[in-house]
């Protein structure tokens, strides 16, 4: 055992390898017999892969790159793509997400578009297939830009013909649905074809704040007919709805302050615990209907587990197995059912859970130890006291290396992770990205600040009007109280984060002096502008829960925004930033800056073309990754070998 300084510890874990391991497996489906979904490929310009199980246990890839299988709707996206089989071979429905058209594809052939290119704002773009095949049709979400601003969309139901008709005739999509509502999701049709179910909201309302359920007769002709709410409200947050083998409507709503399963509008499971969750993507599913009438369910207080709802008894049994959170992505198919789960020692993969046996197994995108898992971190579930005594829910990864402690009068460095959204929580599973800096002898604490999901609706409004306090002050209450038990080092620790938790790390950095340094991804930095036109129409009135109305609390927007307050920050930072950002656009960061000019505050920014909101190619996240350990090894006196240094301007 080596005794070195916290930061000199030597790791396996470069950034190259941490980079080739981001991303997870998304949108598990099943084409017949065989199980289908979506992975990251970093090392192919951060693409989306889709890969094929066949039923013999083969995986492969489906189509090559430069094939993106990814929609842009709302952004976020959703799910990009819907498969059967016909005629004895799987037919695939997809988008792809350079040009963002639905393409029909049979293994054998090449793609096929089936629909047009628009040369207005943003496009047409699809997420949410659903095949029918019988109709010669694939009904989805269309998203059409109507103008060039990021607010100029309309979003309906549509069909779109099978036959490539509408491929370059935009009047050959037969909409389904007008657009009464702002944003809806992909429709889901009962058993017998005859009625359809979809969720709709409308600004200023966020998925989580508030949907409806809707639900409408389908004709013979394939029109909807009758459209009624049958639950949700501005109160109400539906995540999802399905259909029950029975015929009777299945879906989760936060009515009583928890995301519950609710079947015919009667609970199912009544508990304190999340049976749902946020809806930044078209189509995430937490439960799936199985042909029994049992529902497999992904559910849980902060992480998820795997488990089957007898709805007569309202018992859930949980599946065996090491994952101790799942992904809200599930898909069955009589007595077998498809999830994608994970733990703090194993990383994202496709798991495959027979209802009749009770057994799960991987089956797909298996984790495979890259190295010694020995150096993997080891998290410590905390909750901690924030201001008014209220609790906050943490994870904490202390430094951690098989063959080296530090000398016996050292406190470790550590940096506070705060998690994207703000509507959102830190999954507690392997990242190799913790692992990079615990095992060179860096501490990392995430923590689901009061706005986070995972805990209730009580927890998750915590955040409402209070953007840039509440998320700023419980940060600070862990870090503060990792110091005063002797777990960190008071004078090294810092603050991290990307989208709206690059928004709290700015906040911090300039409202408190909590933080030696820290590292700002594509955040969100002026309030006014960002609320005001410079981001995207999904989160374009987001600021009106998570700050105020902007017409009634201008001042507020101005005061609370780190934009405002650049004369304030006075420690080093590192401002990373993708310049095809339309979320978090580089016009805040630059902004920013010129607010900064002339202070000598040591910083860099660096940033990255081909890059949106969150970073998807390898090359990008290594060069992000090692200027950040070389941003806190220069602040806190560091000597991690093997690391480019990062030059810092003044």
């Amino acid at each position: 055992m080596q005794t070195l300084p916290y930061g000199a510890w030597p790791s396996p874990i470069d950034a190259a390898l941490a980079a080739a391991h981001d991303g997870h497996p998304e949108f598990v489906g099943f084409v017949g017999d065989e199980v289908w979904w979506t992975e990251p490929r970093p090392a192919e310009g951060g693409r989306r892969a889709l890969v094929r199980r066949r039923a013999d246990g083969t995986e492969e890839p489906v189509l090559p790159a430069p094939w993106n299988v990814r929609t842009r709707v709302v952004e976020y996206g959703g799910a990009p793509w819907a498969g059967t089989v016909a005629d004895g071979a799987p037919l695939v429905v997809f988008a792809h997400f350079t040009d963002q058209r639905l393409y029909r594809y049979t293994p054998g052939g090449e793609p096929r578009p089936l629909t047009p290119v628009s040369p207005v704002g943003g496009g047409l773009r699809w997420a949410d297939p659903v095949l029918r095949p019988e109709l010669g049709e694939v009904w989805c979400v269309l998203e059409e830009f109507t103008g060039d601003g990021p607010t100029d969309v309309r979003r309906v139901l549509a069909a779109v013909p099978l036959d490539g008709s509408a491929a370059q005739d935009r009047d050959a999509v037969r909409e389904l649905t007008g657009a009464a509502h702002r944003f809806v999701t992909g429709p889901r049709l009962s058993p017998d074809g005859r009625r359809a179910a979809w969720l709709a909201w409308d600004h200023p309302r966020m998925p989580w704040d508030g949907t409806e359920l809707v639900v409408a007769e389908v004709g013979d002709d394939g029109t909807l007919r009758g459209a009624r709410t049958a639950a949700g409200g501005p109160e109400e947050s539906v995540a999802q709805a399905d259909w029950a083998a029975d015929g009777r409507l299945l879906y989760v709503s936060d009515r009583t302050g928890w995301w519950n399963l609710y079947r015919d509008g009667e609970p199912l499971c009544p508990r304190e615990e999340e049976f749902g969750g946020p809806l930044w993507k078209i189509g995430l599913r937490w439960f799936a209907p199985l042909d029994n009438g049992l529902v497999a369910v992904v559910h849980g207080r902060g992480a998820t587990g795997l488990g089957i709802l007898d709805p007569e008894t309202g018992e859930v049994v949980d599946a065996a197995g090491p994952w101790t959170e799942f992904a809200p992505t599930l898909a069955a198919d009589g007595e077998r059912v498809v999830a994608v789960g994970a733990s703090p020692r194993s990383a994202y993969e496709v798991v495959e859970l027979n209802t009749r046996t009770g057994r799960a197994r991987v089956i797909g995108a298996e984790h495979d130890d890259a190295v010694d898992p020995a150096y993997y971190p080891e998290p410590r579930i905390r909750t901690f006291t924030g201001p008014d005594g209220r609790e906050i829910h943490a994870h904490v990864y202390p430094p951690h290396h098989p063959g080296c402690v530090a000398p016996g009068d050292e406190l470790p460095p550590y940096v506070v992770w705060a998690h994207g959204g703000p509507t959102s929580r830190a999954p507690l599973v392997l990242d190799l990205e913790i692992a990079y800096f615990t095992s060179r002898g860096i501490g990392v604490a995430e923590v689901d600040y009061g706005g986070s999901t995972g805990y209730g609706r009580e927890y998750r409004n915590r955040l409402r009007e209070q953007w840039g306090v509440v998320d700023v002050e419980d940060c600070a209450a862990v870090a503060e109280a990792l110091a005063a038990e002797g777990t960190a080092d008071r004078g090294r620790l810092a603050v991290r984060g990307g989208s709206a938790g690059g928004w709290t790390a700015a906040a911090s950095l300039t409202t408190t002096d909590v933080y030696a340094c820290g590292t700002i991804k594509y955040p969100v930095l002026d309030l006014t502008g960002w609320g005001s036109g410079e981001t995207h129409d999904f989160e374009s009135q987001y600021l009106e829960t998570l700050i105020g109305p902007l017409a009634e609390v201008p001042a507020r927007y101005a005061e609370r925004s780190p934009a405002t307050h650049a004369d304030r920050l006075t420690v080093p930072f590192l401002m990373l930033q993708g310049l095809d950002d339309v979320i978090c656009p580089p016009v805040q960061c630059e902004r920013f800056l010129a607010r900064l000019a002339g202070r000598r505050v040591p910083h860099a920014y660096l940033t990255f073309e081909g890059e949106g909101h969150g970073f998807r190619r390898a090359e990008t996240m290594v060069r992000a990754l090692e200027a950040e350990l070389s941003l806190y090894a220069q602040v806190f006196g560091l000597n991690p070998p093997g690391v480019p240094t990062l030059e810092l301007v003044r």
